[in-house]
């Protein structure tokens, strides 16, 4: 079996992976700005198209399916028309959903308004889960985990992980490799976890503030040892990323030399990335190689998106020729 970064792209598209996490709607608004407005010292925006999006969860399960992997997603939302819409995009984009519906929230919205390739505000429209809706959450996933070849926890800290112990626990111990995106300031309910993927403030928050790489590799093995972790991956924006692994040494990955034009979702394309590859059977090495190279592709790209199958199989041809 071939282990170049292309071959493993390959095998991802016969991969299988279960996502479970805090979905949500991404909607934009587009417009011009020719004017300010006479009411306040304040932009007025002539709307002229709207567009929706998968986001959180959502959106690293339809980056999963864009490569042609196989994804199953849970996720809590609420019983409104934002949740339909949810649907029906994920259903576009080829994603098997299991939306847990709870009439008490309402589903989780992000409206951005953007003009000219520039986001002008986010407006955010949420509740927080209900211990009803989290216990069904917790139950969905487990009658749906038989055929995964690995688990992706989402975490936005909207409340629908609140059992995420249990999500970790029930995973590993069907002997597959979960990988969380962390939330928040204690990563205890993560323990046992596979990898766990913050970005540099998130990790920051937890573990307290580094200076050097020296400072950066204590730190991140403490937290390895105080979790029970197998590996931490440390997302740095354009630094690259730092792969601590609990067996073995520091790898960085510099970023990709490309025109950042947005980062939202890039954290969800990496977790993405990373967990169709260890499903289809790559290292942790190959994995995070994959990872950032998907990363400095959608951040060429205007909001969260899907990375192009297309143009990280490029990418990665170009990696295997170095």
């Amino acid at each position: 079996m071939t282990n170049s970064l292309s071959a493993v792209l390959g095998r991802m598209t016969r991969a299988r992976v279960t996502v479970v996490g805090d979905v949500m709607l991404d909607r934009y608004w587009y417009g011009g700005v020719e004017r300010i407005s006479p009411e306040a010292p304040v932009p007025v925006v002539a709307v002229g198209r709207a567009e929706e999006r998968p986001g959180g969860a959502a959106n690293v399960a339809q980056n999963i399916a864009g490569l042609g992997a196989h994804c199953a997603l849970i996720g809590l939302c609420g019983d409104d028309a934002a949740a339909d819409s949810l649907a029906t995009l994920l259903g576009a984009c080829g994603v098997a959903h299991r939306l847990v519906r709870d009439p008490l929230v309402n589903t989780t919205v992000k409206l951005r308004v953007v003009s000219r390739n520039q986001q002008l505000i986010r407006i955010d429209f949420e509740t927080q889960a209900t211990p009803d809706g989290c216990r069904d959450l917790v139950a969905a996933y487990k009658e749906g985990l038989s055929d995964a070849g690995a688990v992706i926890v989402s975490d936005y800290g909207k409340g629908g992980l609140n059992h995420v112990r249990d999500i970790v626990a029930f995973g590993r111990k069907a002997g597959l490799p979960v990988v969380v995106d962390p939330k928040g300031d204690d990563y205890s309910p993560y323990r046992g976890a596979t990898l766990i993927t913050p970005n540099r403030k998130e990790f920051e928050q937890v573990a307290g503030r580094f200076q050097d790489e020296d400072g950066l590799e204590r730190k991140a093995r403490g937290l390895i040892e105080e979790l029970a972790l197998e590996a931490l991956l440390v997302t740095r924006s354009e630094e690259g990323m730092t792969l601590f692994e609990r067996n073995g040494p520091r790898t960085h990955v510099p970023a990709k030399a490309h025109e950042v034009y947005d980062v939202t979702g890039a954290g969800d394309t990496v977790i993405a990335m990373v967990g169709a590859a260890l499903a289809a059977q790559a290292s942790l090495l190959q994995a995070i190689h994959i990872a950032n190279a998907a990363a400095g592709i959608v951040v060429g790209h205007l909001g969260a998106v899907a990375v192009p199958r297309e143009e990280l199989s490029r990418a990665l041809a170009l990696e295997d020729g170095a």
